[in-house]
């Protein structure tokens, strides 16, 4: 996608979709396609994502928590022994941890109105440094990976992500065995598997539900 072949308006530009057939022009939202970079955002949206990804498992068990110990081991007084109310005691073997680990929340607080604003700044510069193209999505009536490699050979297509409006198990299955390939649904962007392949293959129906999204 070179830059000759974008033009801008007030509200829209147009990108050329790449075709077995024939190539022509889609209008997409300057509103999305066309903002500024924003580096710390975006640096905040990723810091975001992936800090939500971590799991905190580390977990202990207190006194409450342990099972048993609801009767008094032996009577209070005259045994000689320390006194004693449960055998789940934070001293006893068994027992409960006095200070115990609790899982831990990772997570960042970003809201929608940053997250949408870093999405659309990551996707204008993959439009600015031509990494963004727009496909006609494949049909295949079986799961068939020499169909899509060689669908993604005609286009140069090598380290690519590929997001389509909705799930479609032929072209997923078909994808999933051709290394640096990866084939999501517009409900599974973020800001990380946009950032990571040289180039973002888009469908005209998934660059119009994002569109709807972004702007919603």
């Amino acid at each position: 996608l070179s830059t000759k072949d974008q033009t801008f308006n007030k509200s829209i530009m147009k990108i050329e979709l790449l075709s077995n057939t024939k190539n022509k022009d889609i209008s997409i939202s300057n509103d999305v396609f066309s903002k500024e970079f924003n580096e710390s955002l975006i640096h905040q949206a990723v810091v975001s994502f992936m800090a939500a990804s971590r799991q905190g498992s580390a977990k202990q068990k207190n006194r409450s928590e342990v099972r048993g110990g609801g009767k008094k081991p032996y009577r209070q007084k005259g045994t000689g022994r320390a006194r004693a109310g449960t055998i789940r005691s934070p001293l006893w073997r068994g027992g409960g941890v006095t200070f115990a680990a609790r899982p831990r929340d990772y997570s960042k607080k970003l809201n929608k109105k940053m997250y949408r604003a870093a999405i659309k700044s990551i996707f204008s510069e993959l439009v600015r440094q031509n990494r963004l193209v727009a496909i006609e999505k494949p049909v295949l009536e079986k799961p068939k990976t020499k169909e899509i490699a060689s669908f993604l050979n005609e286009f140069s297509l090598s380290k690519v992500l590929i997001i389509i409006d909705e799930l479609d198990m032929n072209l997923y299955l078909s994808a999933r065995n051709i290394p640096n390939v990866d084939v999501i649904t517009v409900r599974e962007i973020n800001p990380v598997n946009l950032l990571k392949p040289q180039k973002v293959a888009v469908t005209s129906e998934a660059l119009k539900q994002i569109e709807e999204w972004i702007n919603g």
